[in-house]
């Protein structure tokens, strides 16, 4: 569902193309249980908050880590944290190993907290993206980005409206894949009421005020939106709903099941 794909686990913290600021800046250990954390304007009670774990709610199960993205929110420079889970299953997801909602994390959210803290000042935002990121307790994570001084963005479908709902007070920003259109939702999703969901989940969107793009995959293999005209009518009925600008994106094989990518291959 993302504009980027997650790294390989053993790539997650290798090399990037800001690796030239890490010679001057090493990325610091985590601190010590009580300490404050490292970053402009930390909210009254991160000095309580528990290294590693989100305060207040459950460990996040983090499937990958990309330390640079110029297009997962754009024109910002940002680190995307790819949470496990989904509880769609597209075709053409090109992060397929985040499917599944039962995998362990590959990442601590330890490990990602002490990288942001050597970011500060270097990357503008981190993204929460997946899988589907609303499927976890996202909101202490939100507020720890925020006590770093990053800008809050989020990927999502809209299988969780309630959830996003409750989310859309914390973020600055919001990536909304229309996938569909709600009557074919449950087949492109493989999910029944899909389509309820995502359009519950865009009015909520565009009512709240949130800087957001809504964008739709389209391509050859993509399930009711392989042509330029069923791309259109995805785009009007966007428009329909409140959205101003919607976009289309081209659907990108690398990184998808061999069931979708055979077409493909000659």
């Amino acid at each position: 569902m993302t504009a980027t794909a997650a790294p390989p686990v053993w790539a997650a913290f290798g090399a990037d193309a800001v690796a030239a600021a890490d010679a001057a800046r090493r990325v610091p250990a985590p601190p010590a249980p009580g300490a404050r954390p490292v970053g402009p304007t930390p909210s009254a009670d991160a000095a309580r908050r528990v290294p590693g774990r989100p305060p207040g709610g459950r460990p996040l199960a983090i499937g990958g880590l990309a330390k640079l993205s110029t297009c997962d929110w754009p024109g910002k420079l940002a680190a995307t944290v790819f949470l496990q889970g989904c509880p769609w299953n597209c075709l053409y997801c090109h992060n397929p190993d985040l499917i599944d909602s039962r995998a362990p994390g590959r990442i601590a959210w330890a490990d990602v907290l002490a990288f942001l803290r050597g970011r500060v000042g270097l990357l503008d935002a981190v993204v929460f993206s997946g899988g589907e990121a609303t499927r976890q307790d996202l909101a202490p994570a939100l507020g720890q980005v925020r006590d770093l001084g990053f800008l809050a963005g989020l990927h999502t479908s809209g299988a969780y409206p309630k959830r996003l709902a409750e989310l859309l007070p914390l973020v600055d920003w919001v990536g909304f894949d229309v996938k569909a259109l709600p009557e074919n939702m449950a087949q492109v999703a493989g999910a029944p009421g899909a389509g309820p969901a995502m359009t519950a989940s865009l009015k909520l969107l565009i009512e709240s005020g949130v800087p957001h793009q809504i964008r739709t995959t389209w391509g050859a293999g993509v399930p009711t939106v392989s042509t330029a005209a069923q791309a259109e009518s995805v785009l009007e009925w966007a428009r329909a709903q409140g959205a101003p600008n919607p976009v289309l994106q081209p659907v990108r094989p690398d990184g998808t099941r061999p069931q979708f990518r055979a077409p493909r291959t000659p």
